[in-house]
This record gives C-alpha cells, structure tokens and sequence, in this order.
C-alpha cells in the first residue's frame, strides 16, 4: 500500500488566508458598489435640492420684479397728476395774474377819465377860428389827441350811444323825452361818453332815452 502523505499545515494555512482574501474582495466590491449608489444618489438629491432652489430663486425674483413695476407704475402715475396739477395751477395763476393786471389797468383808465372830459369841455367851447390860431389852444388839442391815441393803444374804446337802442349793460339813462325824430328807447342825447376798456365796461355813458 502506498502511503498517504501528510497535509502540511503551512498549505491549510494558505488556504484559509486565500479564502479570508477572495471574501474581503467581495465585501469589498460589495461596499465599493453601495458607495457608488450612494454616491449616484446623494449626487441626485444635490440636482433636485439645486433646481428647486433655482425654481425658488426664480419665483422670489419674478415676485420682486412685479413688485418693481407696480412701484414704477405708482411712481409714474403720481408723477403724471403732479404735472397736471402744476400745469393747472400755472394756468390758474397766469389767468389771475392777467385778472388782476386788468382790473389794475383799468381801474387806471376810469380815473384818467375825468381828465379826458375836462379837456373835451374845454376844447367845446372854443370855436375853430380860436383852435387854428391860438397856439395855446392848438397845444391843448394836441395833448388831448395824444392822450385818446394812448387810451386807444391801451384797448379803450368808447361806447356808441345817440341813436342807438337802449342797453342798460352800456347806457345809464338819467333824463327820458317824448320825440318823434327817434325811435322809442332810442338813445337820444349823451350827456357823458362811456368806455370800455378790452369788452369790459369802465363807465356807462350817461344819456337821455326818448320813448
């Protein structure tokens, strides 16, 4: 019979380790595939945690831009009304100034009047021959004239009245006459001129009305 050789315990010993080695490789692919996966999944919920910020970012920003235009809105439309308030009032003010300019104005006129009426006295009752010769006379004329040519400039006019029908808006009748050459409430003496200075009447011309 042959003889069966012994095992030696240095080839049991390799074996054992060799397993120990073949069985830390598998645990260790095992480990190496789960850190793969975990990696793979921790890496997903990154992109999904970044696009949500992204979407959060994005509604926070559109927000803040609705939120601008309607204070740009808001801006614009009160600017708007200020204009309209500005232009307004300038208007307002430009009217009250021209207002008063001419009441200004004309409460000057009514009181150079009087002035005009002493001279239109004087001049009446002096006869042609004493204007064309007297150099006295002739300078009064002349400053009398020049002063109508001012009142004139200035936008005075006189109220039209003999033979004209009543109106008590220009007329003040003091004295009323029976007279067949005029027509009844025709104007038919003037006793004192009226004026109107830009429409408006400064005085009404005193006058005698027939009926």
């Amino acid at each position: 019979m042959a003889e069966k050789k012994p095992v030696k315990k240095t080839d049991a010993k390799s074996k054992t380790a060799k397993k120990k080695v073949e069985d830390t490789e598998k645990k260790t692919k095992a480990t190496s595939k789960e850190t793969e996966e975990a990696k793979e999944s921790v890496e997903t919920m990154e992109e999904v945690l970044e696009e949500t910020t992204e979407e959060v970012n994005t509604e926070e920003t559109e927000s803040e831009h609705d939120k601008r235009d309607d204070e740009i809105a808001d801006l614009q439309d009160r600017l708007k009304r200020n204009l309209a308030e500005f232009d307004n009032f300038r208007k307002r003010t430009e009217k009250e100034k021209s207002q008063m300019f001419d009441m200004g104005a004309a409460n000057a006129v009514e009181k150079l009047l009087p002035v005009v009426d002493n001279f239109e006295r004087g001049l009446a009752s002096l006869d042609k021959d004493t204007l064309e010769n007297d150099s006295f006379a002739a300078g009064m004329d002349k400053i009398y004239q020049q002063l109508l040519k001012i009142l004139d400039d200035m936008g005075v006019t006189v109220i039209e009245a003999v033979g004209q029908e009543f109106n008590p808006d220009f007329h003040n009748a003091v004295m009323h006459e029976e007279n067949d050459q005029f027509g009844e409430n025709i104007v038919s003496e003037e006793f004192q001129k009226g004026y109107m200075y830009h429409g408006n009447v400064i005085r009404h011309s005193m006058v005698k009305v027939a009926n």
